[in-house]
């Protein structure tokens, strides 16, 4: 998208709402509404609303919220609405993108007509995607390491980040003191968790059964398995001890426990995008079909999450993939990823086709595509400039926490973060070009002739030769 940095489609029912940011226009100071991720509200008074820029809004927020100075890089303004997630740059002039709106529907989205007309965006204060993981824990300040948290916990809530149950039960403890306070042995919390359930745990795990038997376990039956969990996970939240006692220090510390926790999932802070997949074929009839996806891009990786199960199907660093996008007008326009594995145990090249839903000259395929690209050119830059960070910024005081690599990793039997490359249909081609005709892509690299680097997630861009990819 010209000018977006990052942008995703539809959001769940729970996501769902028509909020407008503006009040009042005119050239007179008119009322901006900005959100917070808890839905609080952050009303500005702005001058020349239509001629204002994403930064001096940005700014004029930081100061409401009275945010350190690193709060300009951790933080983005965003358009929000139930069809369309923009994150904007800060040149960006956000009355006159909200007023081009239905024509940004029109151009990413599969949006009917209806829905375009019914469709309001809201202006909403967001991590920033290109924010790195490590330099978000290396913030102290309480308030920037709430909005951090509410975010996640709002994603882990919708199952945005998909989660396995133990790793729920461990965030939704830590929202639970949040929430409650610390644990005292004696109180009813069984009865308390059981009521507000839905604030700690994910919708799915919150399912109870219907009927007779569901009526009688509401008298004083015992917990479900998730309410258990949960339970059990409350009573082992650690508290700060010494001089961090205080609320607003012990606040501050569950947060962070938080985000670390969330920092081991693989899609954390990640822009979300949606599309298709083909089905493995299966039946008598060799029948396949279509799943509906979330692709979540990060400054790390790829990973394309189905959307009905809430699970990984694929995951892949940068420096584990090549990928180009093609929308040809006469066929649908898709973002092609291609990564190494095997057939049979023969080692082949797996090609992934993720289909935009809608055949249009721009699509979330072109956004996907530039979105990898641009994050690995910012990953390339920050490896290049790490060794020369010997010091931290006056803002950030030194990290505690252990480099990402010896971070713990979900790596469970049948955890919803591995792979599920059985429940993908791939097109598997080896050197000689069986299964699919060799291309003449725009890059060098894999599929595209791939050409190992020493420098993880190295690409060289060439000028291209022939934009179609041709299958056989």
């Amino acid at each position: 998208m010209d000018g977006a940095e990052g942008s995703t489609g539809q959001l769940g029912p729970a996501e769902r709402s028509h909020r407008s940011s503006v009040s009042s226009v005119g050239t007179r100071a008119a009322d901006v509404l900005v959100y917070l991720a808890d839905d609080t509200v952050v009303p500005l008074a702005v001058e020349n609303l239509s001629s204002v820029s994403a930064h001096e809004l940005h700014r004029a927020v930081r100061e409401v919220l009275q945010l350190p100075d690193v709060a300009l890089e951790a933080f983005a303004l965003w358009l929000v609405s139930p069809l369309l997630e923009v994150q904007l740059k800060p040149k960006h002039q956000p009355y006159k993108l909200g007023r081009q709106w239905p024509e940004l529907l029109l151009r990413f989205t599969d949006a009917t007509d209806d829905d375009v007309a019914m469709d309001e965006p809201s202006l909403q204060f967001r991590r920033n995607v290109f924010f790195p993981k490590r330099r978000e824990l290396q913030i102290h300040d309480e308030e920037v390491l709430r909005l951090f948290y509410e975010e996640a916990k709002g994603n882990v809530l919708t199952a945005r980040y998909p989660c396995d149950l133990e790793d729920c039960e461990v965030l939704g403890a830590l929202v639970c003191r949040v929430q409650l306070g610390p644990y005292q042995p004696g109180q009813p919390a069984a009865c308390t968790l059981r009521e507000k359930l839905d604030s700690f745990l994910p919708a799915h795990l919150c399912k109870r059964g219907h009927g007779l038997f569901a009526a009688f376990r509401g008298r004083g039956a015992k917990t479900g398995p998730g309410e258990q969990g949960l339970l059990n996970a409350y009573r082992q939240v650690k508290e700060a001890t010494g001089s961090e006692s205080e609320h607003e220090a012990a606040l501050g510390s569950h947060y962070r426990a938080y985000l670390l926790k969330c920092h081991e999932l693989p899609f954390y802070g990640c822009a979300f995008f949606h599309g298709e997949v083909d089905k493995p074929a299966q039946g008598f009839l060799h029948r396949g079909g279509r799943k509906p996806v979330t692709v979540a891009i990060s400054l790390e990786g790829v990973h394309v999450i189905d959307s009905k199960e809430k699970h990984v199907l694929l995951g892949l660093r940068f420096q584990e993939l090549s990928w180009d996008h093609t929308s040809p007008e006469e066929e649908e326009p898709v973002l092609w990823l291609e990564f190494d594995g095997d057939s049979d145990g023969t080692p082949v090249n797996k090609l992934l086709r993720i289909y935009s839903k809608q055949p249009r000259p721009y699509t979330q395929a072109e956004l996907m595509s530039g979105l990898i690209e641009y994050c690995i050119e910012l990953s390339q830059a920050a490896e290049s400039t790490l060794p020369q960070e010997s010091t931290s910024s006056p803002q950030e005081a030194p990290s505690p926490s252990p480099p990402p690599t010896q971070r713990p990793k979900l790596r469970r039997q049948g955890s919803v973060v591995c792979s599920r490359l059985q429940h993908l249909s791939t097109i598997d081609y080896v050197e000689d070009g069986k299964g699919i005709k060799r291309v003449k892509p725009k890059r060098t690299t894999s599929f595209f002739s791939r050409q190992l680097s020493t420098s993880q997630g190295s690409y060289t861009v060439v000028q291209p030769t022939d934009n179609s990819l041709e299958q056989s």
